[in-house]
């Protein structure tokens, strides 16, 4: 049986330090001498704050800390950042301080084709176009959400070039984010507050894409 999670108190006073010193010396010798303070301060913290937001979001997973470098040119071994999500709602924390998201990463061809065909399609492209919208316009502590994504440095073939939401249909991807530098509240119970009021606000846009977008197909 799982031991239960502590309550969530906020992310160790070590956390930002400890990726700090990951960006200075990404290696196998900095890990092991420092996976202490990472399980202290950033492993554990990010558990209690998963199970603190499952009873509203559901349950959350943890990235590994390791990269794949097997087809990068990049082999730094491990993540610069603890990622976690919940479906499309994504959390991180890291030298730069609080990351919260919601929306599509990382979209499979099919997946890009529904999206431009939802966005294409007057009623249902409008309404993407209204939700986001609003969502840039709900200040949280101060700023607004920020949409971004994957986009075509062109417009996709055979878009006209005055279609009226050719920005949108340019995006691979599409997620609205906002981030807090490292500060006091990023150690303390109330950055699970921050979470939970950007996933919220993220939640129509998310729906939109659950309900037009979708999985990608299994390939067989």
């Amino acid at each position: 049986m799982t031991a239960p999670a502590e309550a969530f108190a906020g992310f160790g006073e070590g956390a930002v330090e400890f990726y700090d010193g990951l960006l200075a010396d990404n290696s196998k010798a900095y890990w092991t001498d420092h996976r202490g303070v990472y399980e202290r301060d950033v492993l554990e913290p990010m558990r209690a704050l998963l199970a603190a937001l499952e009873p509203e979001f559901g349950p959350g997973r943890i990235f590994r800390p390791y990269r794949d470098v097997r087809f990068s040119r990049d082999k730094s071994p491990y993540k610069t950042a603890c990622g976690a999500s919940v479906g499309p709602l994504y959390v991180q924390v890291s030298a730069d301080g609080l990351l919260v998201a919601g929306g599509g990463y990382r979209w499979a061809p099919d997946q890009i084709a529904r999206f431009r065909i939802a966005v294409d399609d007057e009623r249902r492209g409008e309404d993407l176009a209204a939700r986001l919208g609003t969502l840039t316009a709900t200040m949280i502590e101060g700023a607004a959400p920020t949409i971004a994504g994957d986009l075509l440095a062109t417009r996709p073939r055979g878009v006209a070039p005055d279609h009226p939401r050719l920005d949108l249909l340019r995006h691979r991807s599409l997620y609205a984010h906002r981030s807090w530098d490292p500060d006091d509240v990023l150690h303390e119970a109330r950055a699970a507050h921050r979470v939970a009021v950007v996933w919220r606000a993220t939640r129509p846009l998310t729906d939109w894409i659950d309900d037009h977008v979708g999985a990608p197909e299994r390939r067989r």
